[in-house]
């Protein structure tokens, strides 16, 4: 008998967990712009500890044991026929073709940043770009970090705890960091920052030029569009939170006026059967909760479910932010609840009891050690 076809386009986080739990249930095929999952996560450690962040969130896909019956292909999204089920790939030798499904599972993220960009990349283009904006940010002895939320805050702190020496700077335009968490974490990172003589600039918004979408690090004078003087800076990162999502591929009849993909409670597209969407690319909520709410188990039970003709779950979304903002630190890992409180995993457990066992055996279901024995 032959089993479903699902594509699922795009196996960044979200969607490489829901290839993960569908696996051994349906034939997969997961389209890729990278060789492996390239984690969105943990901006302040990617920028800092390079090789640190690299092995946990740069992970080849030839790693999880799960996706062992899955094809993956390196390539990218160009189009899809819905009538006849078919996806459009260029893959990266430039070869033409098509995937045909059953269903189809959208997860192709968001562009945000120089850390989150479209288009296809190979290993060594991942490792130069590491490698680059260390580079860039060590040899800096001023940096202005743009941008209030998760990633500007995550930055501005563990570039003050990695070079005390330089001057780092947070501007943003609302009265506090953080506004989509609780207002303790707020307080809580925001005595961490001053802390750690971290300058602290609300009220500003800057004046982004009309052709520049924050794709990379620079180093003109920041214009005010709220009435402050111009500040210079020798890095400035642009961690503005302007999302663009990446679905150009995708019929207008599938997306609101934003460009996100629409989906009801159960994560389908209203109107197209077998489509489903998850992640920063779905129009879930106002925060888009489906990626950080962990909505990938339920997604896979929904795809098996709509296959056998069976009820749908409901997704939940969280009214705010939660888990980790700045990563792990020398004292551990401090996780934020959705109420503010907090919790942390010790230093000594963050390598076996955290990685391994939780989120490497315990949410990937295996995961095996890179070459070298990593």
């Amino acid at each position: 008998m032959t089993r479903p076809r699902v594509a699922v386009a795009g196996l960044g986080d979200s969607g490489l967990l829901t290839a993960v739990h569908l696996a051994r249930h349906v034939d997969i095929v997961g389209i890729s712009t990278r060789p492996g999952l390239v984690s969105g996560r943990e901006l302040g450690t990617r920028l800092t500890r390079p090789d640190v962040w690299a092995r946990d969130h740069w992970v080849t896909f030839d790693r999880y044991r799960r996706l062992d019956g899955v094809r993956t292909v390196h390539g990218i999204v160009t189009g899809v026929d819905l009538e006849d089920h078919r996806l459009a790939v260029t893959t990266a030798d430039g070869q033409v073709t098509e995937e045909p499904f059953d269903v189809l599972i959208v997860a192709t993220g968001v562009s945000n940043g120089f850390w989150r960009r479209p288009g296809l990349q190979a290993a060594e283009d991942i490792a130069a770009d590491l490698t680059a904006h260390h580079a860039r940010l060590h040899d800096a002895t001023s940096i202005a970090v743009l941008g209030g939320g998760a990633a500007g805050v995550s930055s501005a702190l563990n570039l003050a705890a990695t070079w005390p020496d330089h001057r780092i700077d947070l501007y943003y335009p609302g009265d506090r960091i953080l506004p989509h968490h609780h207002a303790r974490v707020a307080d809580v990172l925001q005595g961490r920052l001053r802390g750690r003589g971290v300058g602290l600039h609300p009220g500003h918004r800057a004046a982004v030029p009309d052709d520049f979408d924050g794709d990379r690090i620079t180093d003109a004078p920041i214009a005010w569009s709220t009435g402050q003087a111009p500040v210079t800076a020798d890095a400035v990162l642009w961690t503005i939170g302007r999302v663009r999502p990446n679905t150009s591929w995708l019929p207008s009849s599938l997306l609101d006026e934003h460009g996100f993909v629409r989906v009801d409670s159960t994560l389908r597209t209203p109107g197209y059967r077998g489509v489903f969407a998850i992640g920063d690319v779905a129009a879930t909520d106002p925060l888009r909760s489906s990626a950080r709410g962990r909505a990938d188990r339920l997604l896979a039970h929904n795809v098996r479910a709509e296959l056998a003709g069976r009820p749908l779950r409901e997704f939940r979304p969280a009214r705010r932010r939660w888990g980790s903002v700045v990563g792990a630190q020398p004292n551990g890992l401090e996780v934020f609840t959705p109420r503010g409180r907090s919790f942390r995993f010790p230093a000594w457990t963050l390598r076996w009891l955290l990685e391994h066992l939780i989120v490497r055996r315990g949410i990937y279901k295996g995961v095996r050690h890179a070459s070298g024995g990593r």
